[in-house]
């Protein structure tokens, strides 16, 4: 009960951590600057965000019940996943931690809306945020695709949770994008001052978050590919 308590709050931090990486974050303030642009009630901005946030949380929803549950229902797969997880853990959260601490470089560019894809948006109106929700959730990058696919996954396997992890992190990944709706719907002053703050935030959490990941990561190596503490 407590690992997988623990690893609620993981997926719901692994999820924060993902909404404010520059590439996320980036494609997070334009989709929903574009679809509430005409839309002068607050409300209605807001109600925006929710269902931007909910497309998000479907595709990873979707994602964790796919990938989870069918690597557990495979036998073979699962019998190599009990018997090997432990020992898997430790070189992926090392890789994951050298990413997010940069020590390997990688370039982030922001995705913008395409022309077809803003007519499909304009067409359903606000109903639109939907859509983009799950397009720009499946738009990987860099760090979310090794947050998702490298630390997400693992705990989600280890926990044997297709359905709860995925959900809270796709739910995480949506918290800022509420924020920067009702911001949207007050101003962009407010708007810039918020971005501003996220990223000085997004620095250093994603620094120490890396760094714990290497060390986390070297311990499992050591006690279980080389068994140091056994």
């Amino acid at each position: 009960m407590t690992e997988f308590i623990l690893g609620i709050a993981s997926a719901f931090w692994l999820g924060i951590l993902t909404s404010i990486s520059p590439c996320p974050l980036a494609t997070n303030i334009v989709a929903i600057s574009f679809v509430s642009r005409r839309v002068v009630s607050p409300a209605k901005v807001f109600l925006t965000g929710l269902l931007y946030t909910a497309g998000r949380m479907l595709t990873y929803l979707v994602l964790g019940v796919l990938l989870v549950w069918s690597l557990l229902s495979a036998p073979y797969i699962s019998h190599m996943l009990q018997k090997y997880m432990n020992k898997a853990l430790g070189p992926i959260l090392i890789l994951v931690g050298i990413v997010l601490v940069e020590l390997i470089q990688i370039n982030f560019s922001s995705s913008g809306i395409s022309a077809k894809m803003q007519k499909r948006v304009e067409v359903l109106g606000t109903w639109g945020a939907l859509l983009l929700g799950v397009v720009f959730a499946l738009s990987f990058c860099p760090v979310s695709a090794a947050l998702f696919f490298g630390s997400l996954l693992p705990v989600a396997l280890r926990c044997k949770s297709g359905v709860i992890l995925p959900s809270v992190y796709g739910a995480a990944t949506g918290l800022p994008v509420l924020l920067f709706a009702v911001l949207i719907a007050l101003g962009a002053k407010q708007v810039a001052q918020a971005y501003n703050k996220l990223v000085i935030f997004e620095k250093w959490a994603r620094r120490i978050t890396g760094a714990i990941f290497i060390l986390v990561g070297i311990y499992y190596c050591l006690a279980y590919i080389f068994g140091v503490f056994s």
